[in-house]
């Protein structure tokens, strides 16, 4: 027998203790009694398709998991996947060619939620040479590539430093989503060499961003990073969409790149 679906009371606690807030702060937020709300989670009070919604927003609850307590609560789920190939997401697709191509000579390249790569620039591409062809086959976890040590993590000078920047990275994007996948991910990645120590910061960077350092047959490249997504999405497949843009952090890397670019 499969088990009973979870009341839409208990998915609603569950995301307001996910978010550390009482009943009385979630009802202040959402501007309810904190009775009603106490009703509505404890199975006392059905709550209206309006106010899952409102709750849901207030909760900043992803676009995937409000089309589950939609349904939980007895109501059709709203939010549409479409597959990125899909007619009604070719402004959006044209837009993330866009926004890659314009980033040349820089490298960029464009994720899901569970860090699978589904573009990239050319520059992107030659970072990624070298790597063991087992971590370049479809589908390409960006993650596990920067990390494992037969990816690019040996050629990454601040190892500790930048594992330690990914690793707390997608362990706030656990929070948050409370996804399974990245949680074995997270796991996963845990268990990788974590490189020598090295001091917590460059003096140029300390306290600001944490770069990457990165050798190459160019020499070695320093980067930022950058993440972008999409505003005020309503299909998931675009709110999952993030796009990683890399800056040179200094003159000799932008050099080097456009070197790259050039050859």
């Amino acid at each position: 027998m499969s088990a009973p679906a979870k009341p839409i009371g208990e998915h609603l606690r569950e995301w307001r203790q996910r978010r550390h807030l009482s009943q009385l702060d979630l009802a202040g937020e959402a501007e309810i009694s904190s009775r009603h709300l106490s009703f509505v989670e404890t199975g006392r009070a059905a709550p209206s398709r309006e106010m899952v919604l409102h709750l849901a927003e207030r909760l900043d609850v992803p676009l995937r998991d409000r089309n589950v307590l939609l349904v939980a609560a007895g109501y059709a789920p709203i939010f549409a996947e479409r597959s990125l190939d899909d007619p009604a997401l070719d402004a959006a697709r044209q837009a993330i060619d866009a926004l890659l191509s314009s980033h040349e000579p820089y490298p960029a390249l464009a994720i899901d939620r569970h860090w699978t790569l589904f573009a990239h620039n050319t520059a992107a591409g030659r970072l990624m040479a070298g790597a063991d062809p087992s971590l370049l086959k479809s589908p390409v976890n960006v993650l596990r590539l920067s990390l494992h040590p037969k990816g690019v993590a040996p050629r990454i000078l601040n190892l500790a430093e930048w594992r330690a920047h990914l690793l707390d990275r997608l362990r706030r994007q656990i929070d948050v989503t409370a996804d399974p996948v990245l949680a074995d991910l997270h796991k996963e990645l845990s268990a990788y060499p974590s490189g020598s120590l090295a001091p917590p910061h460059d003096k140029g960077y300390a306290g600001i961003v944490v770069p990457l350092h990165l050798k190459t047959e160019g020499g070695v490249l320093s980067f930022l990073s950058t993440t972008t997504v999409f505003g005020t999405p309503v299909d998931i497949t675009l709110s999952e969409i993030a796009l990683e843009t890399f800056f040179p952090a200094n003159a000799e890397t932008a050099a080097a790149l456009r070197a790259m670019a050039a050859g």
